[in-house]
């Protein structure tokens, strides 16, 4: 598959569309306001399966590829909605598909896919460590052929208060008794329900943004072995695998934000009369715009570019990381060029417009930062020496 052949998944988009409708700018400012999930939103998009697009048929999903669900989060963040509220659950995803056992599949897939269970949490990030993932120190020491037992903490897990479930990343062997660093890492399935109050507890971190962020902390918090995703010691492996989707889910998801700004902008420009005239006459409103359009359908072929790769099972690691940054720095630029182009009115709640600033100016941050990504291009696809 090639960046030409790429399929847009229309109808999906359609129909994801014409029911983002159905929760306008009024829905999400009330949440907004009192930082809540949207519970109703999200319980929406599970009945019509699109948060179960990457599972298998045989477990209750359509069996699709990346590309759908990309087209799934594009549109949704297009419609003015916050996709960040389940988007986790579409990249956590591949780690249960790829590496997960029969026995797990068969029991989690189902209910996930039905809504019955959330896996929406995702806990990597320490507060000593952030991006640096081999440092992490949580650590899951197994005792007998039944359990391990969960020692640390983990920061930015976002939905952690809204999810059954999460993946953890863990150390399994101390980082001195490994050959490698990326050795000795494993990831597993937590059911949040069972170890809440056994040794888990969640803390939420108030932000700009309304992403429902916590941090959680690991108390002799005990987890079934049989919750053991793949091989011990293998689990940076399963999660590497899997940051490649985020990264293109993510780039879409910011492709749809850029689009919703400049059409925000573009009707405003056209609609708005200074001095007897749209003000959309003025290049000093007409190139701000154009420049964003033009940016944004340059960073979205890398996007698709990266998710076809993803999809044809090629290295995609460069594309997927470029993807994601220039999708971010797409929606920021638009972002910023459509609180400019409304004036003071882009600064009033009614307008949707600041919320929707603040919540896209996240993602030249997260889930990992354009300076990573721009040392990782360096070194890894430039040759230039390792950066410190």
């Amino acid at each position: 598959m090639t960046t030409l052949d790429f399929d847009d998944h229309q109808q999906i988009r359609d129909a994801v569309r014409a029911l983002c409708l159905k929760f306008d700018g009024a829905y999400w400012r009330q949440l907004d306001r009192e930082r809540a999930y949207p519970t109703a939103f999200v319980n929406a998009l599970t009945e019509a399966g699109w948060l179960a697009v990457l599972i298998p048929e045989e477990y209750g999903g359509s069996g699709l590829g990346l590309s759908a669900a990309a087209a799934v989060l594009e549109e949704i963040q297009r419609a003015g909605c916050n996709g960040a509220a389940c988007h986790a659950q579409m990249y956590i995803m591949g780690s249960l598909l790829r590496n997960g056992s029969a026995e797990q599949k068969a029991k989690y897939l189902p209910k996930i896919a039905s809504g019955e269970l959330r896996l929406q949490a995702f806990g990597v990030s320490e507060p000593t460590s952030g991006t640096d993932t081999l440092s992490l120190r949580t650590m899951a020491v197994k005792q007998g052929n039944e359990h391990y037992v969960v020692n640390g903490q983990k920061i930015w897990t976002s939905r952690a208060e809204h999810s059954d479930l999460m993946l953890l990343l863990a150390r399994t062997t101390p980082v001195d008794q490994v050959k490698k660093r990326t050795e000795g890492l494993s990831v597993f399935l937590v059911d949040m329900r069972e170890a809440l109050g056994n040794g888990l507890t969640i803390r939420p971190i108030r932000t700009m943004m309304n992403h429902g962020t916590t941090e959680v902390f690991f108390d002799n918090m005990k987890v079934p072995a049989a919750n053991l995703i793949g091989e011990e010691g293998k689990g940076f492996r399963y999660i590497l695998d899997g940051m490649n989707a985020e990264r293109i889910l993510i780039a879409s998801e910011c492709i749809g934000d850029s689009r919703w700004f400049i059409e925000k902008a573009t009707n405003y420009a056209n609609e708005r009369k200074v001095f007897g005239r749209a003000i959309g006459q003025n290049q000093g409103i007409q190139f701000p715009i154009a420049r964003c359009y033009a940016q944004t359908e340059a960073a979205n072929l890398m996007v698709r570019h990266a998710a076809a790769l993803f999809e044809s099972g090629q290295p995609c690691g460069p594309q997927a990381n470029m993807a994601k940054m220039l999708g971010s720095e797409a929606a920021w630029a638009s972002a910023d060029m459509c609180v400019q182009t409304h004036g003071g009115f882009g600064f009033a709640e009614e307008y949707d417009v600041e919320r929707k600033f603040r919540e896209t100016r996240l993602y030249t941050v997260a889930p990992i930062s354009t300076n990573l990504i721009l040392s990782f291009v360096a070194e890894h696809v430039l040759g230039l020496p390792r950066s410190y």
